[in-house]
């Protein structure tokens, strides 16, 4: 996915369902993907990997942060640990699909930034764009936890 683009349609058109309040910044976001795998790993009894769980919280990081500077703002933000996985679905304003940017430009000269895609692909086991019916994108990542 991260290599080559699809794009699906999140919901059939004409699908209404009110949406909790999403937590909108980097911070909102690691909390209640922390909080979701905590609850997980007390339901079942099991131990929580921190490694995975750390992986799982830079990947929400990533996501928001895409959403916040490149497209509009975040829309909506689910979690849902369930297998040996958490899925993380940020959805923004944007119908642009992300992009790898070189790390430097014609010249070499290194530029900042060009790291969250990259990071988001590494870490996920798959990685969703879905267009959204009153437009925009979701972007849903799936990151193991074992």
């Amino acid at each position: 996915m991260c290599q080559e683009h699809t794009t699906e349609p999140l919901e059939p058109p004409g699908t209404h369902r009110a949406a909790p309040p999403c937590p909108c910044r980097p911070a909102d976001v690691r909390e209640a993907v922390a909080r979701a795998v905590a609850e997980r790993c007390r339901a079942t009894h099991t131990h929580c990997d921190t490694e995975a769980l750390a992986d799982a919280l830079l990947v929400a990081s990533e996501l928001t942060t895409n959403a916040m500077l490149h497209g509009g703002g975040v829309t909506g933000f689910q979690v849902d640990v369930s297998g040996p996985g958490v899925s993380l679905s940020v959805s923004d304003r944007s119908d642009e699909l992300p992009v790898v940017v070189p790390l430097a430009d014609r010249q070499e000269r290194r530029r900042p930034g060009g790291h969250g895609w990259p990071i988001v692909c590494r870490l996920s086991r798959d990685v969703r764009v879905s267009d959204l019916p009153a437009g925009g994108k979701c972007i849903t990542a799936v990151v193991p936890l074992s």
